[in-house]
Protein backbone atom coordinates (compact mmCIF):
# COMPACT_ATOMS: atom_id res chain seq x y z
CA UNK A 1 0.00 0.00 0.00
CA UNK A 2 1.35 3.40 -1.03
CA UNK A 3 1.28 6.09 1.25
CA UNK A 4 -0.83 9.44 0.99
CA UNK A 5 2.47 11.37 0.41
CA UNK A 6 3.34 8.87 -2.02
CA UNK A 7 0.19 9.42 -4.16
CA UNK A 8 -0.11 12.80 -3.66
CA UNK A 9 3.76 14.22 -3.86
CA UNK A 10 4.34 14.40 -7.62
CA UNK A 11 5.90 17.16 -9.94
CA UNK A 12 3.23 17.14 -12.41
CA UNK A 13 0.01 16.88 -10.78
CA UNK A 14 -2.61 15.32 -13.80
CA UNK A 15 -5.45 17.69 -12.57
CA UNK A 16 -3.72 21.18 -14.45
CA UNK A 17 -3.71 19.19 -17.73
CA UNK A 18 -7.28 17.82 -16.98
CA UNK A 19 -8.71 21.56 -16.77
CA UNK A 20 -7.01 22.90 -19.66
CA UNK A 21 -8.21 20.32 -21.47
CA UNK A 22 -11.83 21.01 -20.47
CA UNK A 23 -11.00 24.82 -21.31
CA UNK A 24 -9.82 23.79 -24.95
CA UNK A 25 -13.15 21.83 -25.74
CA UNK A 26 -16.30 23.39 -26.29
CA UNK A 27 -18.23 20.50 -24.17
CA UNK A 28 -19.82 21.69 -20.97
CA UNK A 29 -18.30 19.91 -18.40
CA UNK A 30 -18.49 20.28 -14.59
CA UNK A 31 -15.74 19.72 -12.40
CA UNK A 32 -17.36 18.97 -8.94
CA UNK A 33 -15.41 19.88 -5.78
CA UNK A 34 -13.12 17.15 -3.90
CA UNK A 35 -15.11 15.39 -1.08
CA UNK A 36 -13.67 15.57 2.36
CA UNK A 37 -13.12 11.92 2.25
CA UNK A 38 -10.86 12.44 -0.85
CA UNK A 39 -8.18 11.05 0.89
CA UNK A 40 -9.40 7.49 1.95
CA UNK A 41 -10.95 7.50 -1.37
CA UNK A 42 -7.04 8.01 -2.81
CA UNK A 43 -5.50 5.98 -0.51
CA UNK A 44 -8.25 2.80 -1.37
CA UNK A 45 -7.63 3.55 -5.21
CA UNK A 46 -4.10 3.61 -5.02
CA UNK A 47 -3.01 5.44 -8.32
CA UNK A 48 -1.15 9.01 -7.75
CA UNK A 49 -2.18 12.22 -9.12
CA UNK A 50 0.17 12.21 -11.40
CA UNK A 51 -2.52 10.19 -13.30
CA UNK A 52 -5.61 11.49 -15.17
CA UNK A 53 -7.53 8.88 -12.25
CA UNK A 54 -5.98 9.27 -9.57
CA UNK A 55 -6.10 13.38 -9.93
CA UNK A 56 -10.08 12.83 -10.97
CA UNK A 57 -10.72 10.91 -8.03
CA UNK A 58 -8.72 12.79 -5.22
CA UNK A 59 -8.72 16.49 -6.82
CA UNK A 60 -12.22 16.24 -7.56
CA UNK A 61 -15.91 14.90 -6.54
CA UNK A 62 -16.35 13.52 -10.15
CA UNK A 63 -16.49 14.95 -13.41
CA UNK A 64 -19.77 15.67 -15.25
CA UNK A 65 -19.44 15.47 -19.20
CA UNK A 66 -21.46 16.71 -22.04
CA UNK A 67 -24.21 18.36 -19.55
CA UNK A 68 -24.63 15.84 -17.15
CA UNK A 69 -24.56 12.73 -20.15
CA UNK A 70 -21.80 10.97 -19.10
CA UNK A 71 -20.33 11.11 -15.41
CA UNK A 72 -16.56 9.85 -14.23
CA UNK A 73 -16.55 9.07 -11.12
CA UNK A 74 -14.43 10.91 -8.68
CA UNK A 75 -14.61 11.38 -4.34
CA UNK A 76 -18.00 11.75 -4.45
CA UNK A 77 -20.48 15.19 -4.17
CA UNK A 78 -24.07 15.50 -4.02
CA UNK A 79 -24.44 15.67 -7.86
CA UNK A 80 -23.02 12.45 -7.86
CA UNK A 81 -23.25 10.79 -4.65
CA UNK A 82 -20.75 7.50 -5.60
CA UNK A 83 -17.22 7.38 -4.75
CA UNK A 84 -14.78 5.73 -7.37
CA UNK A 85 -13.87 2.43 -5.30
CA UNK A 86 -17.10 2.69 -2.94
CA UNK A 87 -18.94 2.27 -6.43
CA UNK A 88 -16.13 -1.08 -7.51
CA UNK A 89 -17.24 -2.40 -3.63
CA UNK A 90 -18.34 -5.90 -4.23
CA UNK A 91 -19.41 -4.92 -7.73
CA UNK A 92 -16.27 -5.39 -9.86
CA UNK A 93 -14.73 -8.44 -10.69
CA UNK A 94 -11.58 -8.45 -12.70
CA UNK A 95 -12.74 -5.48 -13.94
CA UNK A 96 -12.86 -1.00 -12.25
CA UNK A 97 -15.72 0.63 -12.84
CA UNK A 98 -14.69 4.11 -13.82
CA UNK A 99 -17.68 5.79 -15.22
CA UNK A 100 -21.36 5.51 -16.83
CA UNK A 101 -23.49 7.17 -18.61
CA UNK A 102 -27.22 8.50 -18.54
CA UNK A 103 -28.58 5.86 -20.16
CA UNK A 104 -27.28 3.23 -18.15
CA UNK A 105 -23.89 2.49 -20.35
CA UNK A 106 -20.84 1.70 -18.26
CA UNK A 107 -17.44 2.20 -18.64
CA UNK A 108 -14.85 -0.53 -17.01
CA UNK A 109 -10.77 -0.83 -17.22
CA UNK A 110 -9.94 -4.18 -17.69
CA UNK A 111 -8.54 -6.20 -14.71
CA UNK A 112 -8.02 -9.41 -16.46
CA UNK A 113 -11.76 -10.45 -17.02
CA UNK A 114 -11.86 -9.41 -20.56
CA UNK A 115 -8.70 -10.65 -22.07
CA UNK A 116 -5.12 -9.90 -21.94
CA UNK A 117 -5.43 -6.15 -22.67
CA UNK A 118 -5.08 -4.82 -19.19
CA UNK A 119 -5.68 -1.06 -18.62
CA UNK A 120 -7.65 -0.80 -21.66
CA UNK A 121 -11.43 0.62 -21.66
CA UNK A 122 -14.40 -1.54 -22.19
CA UNK A 123 -17.85 -0.20 -22.30
CA UNK A 124 -21.44 -2.29 -22.07
CA UNK A 125 -23.64 -0.40 -24.27
CA UNK A 126 -27.30 0.04 -23.45
CA UNK A 127 -28.64 -1.24 -25.74
CA UNK A 128 -26.13 -4.39 -25.76
CA UNK A 129 -25.45 -7.16 -22.63
CA UNK A 130 -21.80 -7.61 -23.59
CA UNK A 131 -18.64 -6.12 -22.64
CA UNK A 132 -16.80 -4.27 -25.33
CA UNK A 133 -13.70 -3.28 -26.14
CA UNK A 134 -12.59 0.39 -27.28
CA UNK A 135 -8.78 -0.36 -27.67
CA UNK A 136 -8.15 2.81 -25.65
CA UNK A 137 -6.98 3.55 -22.07
CA UNK A 138 -8.46 5.99 -19.13
CA UNK A 139 -6.47 8.87 -20.19
CA UNK A 140 -7.59 8.66 -23.83
CA UNK A 141 -11.40 7.68 -22.64
CA UNK A 142 -11.57 11.23 -21.03
CA UNK A 143 -10.09 13.70 -23.64
CA UNK A 144 -12.09 11.60 -26.20
CA UNK A 145 -15.09 12.17 -24.17
CA UNK A 146 -14.58 16.31 -24.68
CA UNK A 147 -14.58 15.70 -28.41
CA UNK A 148 -17.40 16.08 -30.80
CA UNK A 149 -17.01 12.61 -31.33
CA UNK A 150 -19.14 11.81 -28.36
CA UNK A 151 -22.01 12.29 -29.82
CA UNK A 152 -21.42 10.56 -32.76
CA UNK A 153 -20.95 7.42 -30.56
CA UNK A 154 -24.11 8.20 -28.58
CA UNK A 155 -26.32 9.65 -31.77
CA UNK A 156 -28.73 6.21 -31.88
CA UNK A 157 -29.09 6.90 -27.75
CA UNK A 158 -30.29 10.49 -28.10
CA UNK A 159 -33.67 11.88 -28.28
CA UNK A 160 -34.64 15.33 -29.07
CA UNK A 161 -35.19 16.61 -25.42
CA UNK A 162 -32.20 14.72 -24.06
CA UNK A 163 -30.28 17.78 -22.47
CA UNK A 164 -33.70 19.30 -20.67
CA UNK A 165 -33.77 15.73 -19.84
CA UNK A 166 -30.60 14.68 -18.32
CA UNK A 167 -30.14 18.50 -16.53
CA UNK A 168 -33.20 17.22 -13.70
CA UNK A 169 -31.18 13.53 -13.79
CA UNK A 170 -29.61 12.90 -10.60
CA UNK A 171 -25.75 11.35 -10.63
CA UNK A 172 -27.18 8.04 -9.23
CA UNK A 173 -29.40 7.47 -11.73
CA UNK A 174 -30.21 6.58 -15.10
CA UNK A 175 -32.84 5.90 -17.69
CA UNK A 176 -33.65 2.63 -18.13
CA UNK A 177 -35.69 2.21 -20.96
CA UNK A 178 -39.27 -0.19 -21.96
CA UNK A 179 -38.87 -2.00 -24.27
CA UNK A 180 -35.06 -2.80 -23.32
CA UNK A 181 -32.41 -1.48 -25.89
CA UNK A 182 -31.09 -4.38 -26.56
CA UNK A 183 -34.25 -5.66 -28.28
CA UNK A 184 -35.35 -5.59 -31.48
CA UNK A 185 -38.53 -3.38 -30.44
CA UNK A 186 -36.33 -1.11 -28.30
CA UNK A 187 -35.46 2.33 -29.22
CA UNK A 188 -34.25 5.20 -27.23
CA UNK A 189 -37.05 7.72 -28.64
CA UNK A 190 -39.16 5.16 -29.00
CA UNK A 191 -39.20 3.42 -26.01
CA UNK A 192 -41.02 4.12 -22.37
CA UNK A 193 -38.20 5.86 -20.15
CA UNK A 194 -37.69 6.02 -16.18
CA UNK A 195 -35.03 7.32 -14.16
CA UNK A 196 -33.86 4.10 -11.96
CA UNK A 197 -30.66 3.98 -9.18
CA UNK A 198 -27.89 3.30 -11.16
CA UNK A 199 -27.01 -0.05 -9.33
CA UNK A 200 -30.37 -1.53 -10.42
CA UNK A 201 -29.68 -0.62 -13.84
CA UNK A 202 -25.96 -2.40 -13.56
CA UNK A 203 -27.58 -5.31 -11.54
CA UNK A 204 -30.53 -6.17 -13.93
CA UNK A 205 -28.29 -6.45 -16.83
CA UNK A 206 -25.36 -9.05 -14.96
CA UNK A 207 -28.67 -10.68 -14.17
CA UNK A 208 -29.83 -10.90 -17.41
CA UNK A 209 -26.67 -11.83 -19.09
CA UNK A 210 -26.45 -14.81 -16.25
CA UNK A 211 -29.69 -16.05 -16.94
CA UNK A 212 -29.16 -16.29 -20.51
CA UNK A 213 -25.88 -18.02 -19.95
CA UNK A 214 -27.84 -20.66 -18.02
Amino acid sequence: MKSLDELTNTDAPAIDLIRQWIDDTRSHTEILPPSADREAVLLEVQVTTHSTMGAIAYETGGILVDHGWLRFLGSGHPNLPRTLPGWNRDRSNGFYLIADDAVGGFFALNGGAFGDDRGSVYYRAPDNLEWEGLDIGYTDLFRWTLTGRLAEFYADLRWPTWKEDVAELPGDRCYNFYPFLWTSEGSAEGSKRAAVPVHEAFDMKCDILRQLQE
